[in-house]
């Protein structure tokens, strides 16, 4: 009969396995261990009665409960249904400014409003609506077809330079490329409208080219952008005054846009888009002009 060997440090008898010098010890399973294990298999088998468990090729056991996930599911959505009824029929109802005077609707606005922007606008304009280059900032108050909710919409719904048949249709000719002017006559209108949000750049030496400049500007621009340069948003015609620019208001950009021109274009949404969803759209969006100071 072998000996039983005990082990000198932790006084427990081995199993008479060895590995590399290492013995493994004879140790019963910690209690801890073993109450773990009880209760989880006592778990399992009182789960299998009380939930859904057993396939029965049709069907299931639909356990002690009676719990059926896919009637959980369908209540939820009818409930969510019938909650999406009750605002979407307030705001469709509702005029623009009955919705923004009510914080509840436009609660839902935002919610809804984020969700169908970062789906549909954020390409180009960014999450965060302060767009990029070449894409309009929709949160600086500077709107070159309007910035009223309706104006918004209208926009959304035909697009700008797209195939919609009421789409709204504005272009910057390329007065320099066409040669309607001559390369001094660019620099020069374009050194009168960089001067327009630029006052403080201007010197005495450029004083005559910028007066120069806002003669070709008078008989050559103001028919869009008004003799005041403030714009027209009838045309698309964009505020030259501010410091808000799509394509750049620094000098070369400038005079790059007169020489080249520019034609932006929008899709048209009203294929993609039911008219809640514009509706809800062109809340949200004024909504970010709003919240900007």
């Amino acid at each position: 009969m072998e000996v039983e060997e005990i082990d000198a440090a932790s006084g427990h008898a081995t199993t008479g396995h060895e590995w590399n010098g290492i013995k493994e010890l004879d140790i019963p399973v910690p209690r801890g261990v073993l109450m773990f294990l009880v209760i989880t298999h006592l778990f399992a088998v009182i789960w299998w009665f009380v939930m859904p468990t057993w396939p029965l090729g049709t069907t299931y056991t639909k356990g002690l409960l009676n719990t059926d996930q896919r009637k959980i599911v369908a209540e939820k959505l009818v409930e969510a249904s019938a909650d999406r009824a009750s605002w979407s029929d307030a705001i469709g109802n509702s005029s623009y400014d009955e919705v923004l005077s009510n914080p509840k609707l436009m609660d839902v606005v935002k919610q809804a409003g984020h969700r169908l922007f970062g789906d549909n606008c954020a390409a180009c304009h960014g999450r965060d609506g302060k767009g990029g280059k070449n894409y309009p900032d929709l949160t600086d108050h500077d709107w070159i077809w309007g910035g009223g909710p309706e104006a918004i919409a209208q926009t959304i719904t035909t697009g700008v330079n797209s195939s919609h048949a009421e789409s709204r249709v504005s272009q910057m000719p390329a007065f320099g490329h066409d040669e309607m002017l001559d390369p001094a006559q660019v620099k020069t209108v374009a050194a009168y409208v960089h001067s327009l949000s630029n006052p403080s750049d201007s010197t005495p030496r450029s004083i005559e080219t910028i007066e120069a400049g806002k003669q070709v500007f008078l008989t050559t621009c103001a028919a869009c952008h008004g003799e005041n340069a403030k714009g027209n948003s009838d045309l698309g015609a964009p505020n030259l005054t501010d410091q808000y620019w799509i394509y750049g208001g620094d000098l070369q950009s400038i005079i790059a846009t007169i020489h080249g021109g520019r034609q932006g274009h929008m899709p048209t949404w009203d294929k993609r888009l039911g008219s809640l969803q514009i509706k809800i759209l062109a809340l949200y969006v004024y909504s970010l002009g709003l919240e900007t100071p």
